[in-house]
């Protein structure tokens, strides 16, 4: 019985150690692509129960196949002072900050991020936008 439990245990480890791992380096023919706008405090509308405030920026590279295959990472610069930008879904100054992509746009939403009968603040001044679409190889 030692003999077969011995026996076992090489074939495992022989087996385990022969996996191989594969790693797959970037095609450098597949640029990303950085794109940078301003959403000013005039775009943002509430919705009918003012429990959000959205804008939809256009984005015309955000065409069929690259909404079909790439992927898109959003950022905005929600605080003026301070000289970051955030990835969205975040949540900032009590309220949540999420983004939906469409074939040709992306909608940022703001909602509170507690009760849902607060209604969130419009920003007062410009938020910058940063959008990278990163391509895929399919």
């Amino acid at each position: 019985m030692k003999k077969l439990t011995f026996l076992l245990l090489c074939i495992t480890t022989i087996g385990l150690v022969s996996c191989k791992k594969d790693v797959y380096v970037p095609d450098s023919g597949l640029p990303n692509q950085t794109i940078e706008t301003v959403i000013n405090a005039n775009q943002w509308v509430y919705s009918e129960n003012n429990t959000r405030l959205s804008t939809t920026v256009s984005f015309p590279e955000i065409d069929d196949a690259t909404f079909r295959n790439d992927g898109i990472l959003v950022y905005i610069y929600p605080d003026n002072s301070v000289n970051e930008y955030k990835q969205l879904p975040m949540v900032f100054d009590a309220q949540a900050y999420s983004y939906i992509v469409r074939k040709g746009s992306i909608t940022i939403d703001i909602q509170t991020s507690g009760d849902n009968v607060l209604i969130p603040k419009k920003p007062t001044a410009p938020i910058g936008l940063r959008v990278v679409i990163v391509t895929s190889s399919l």
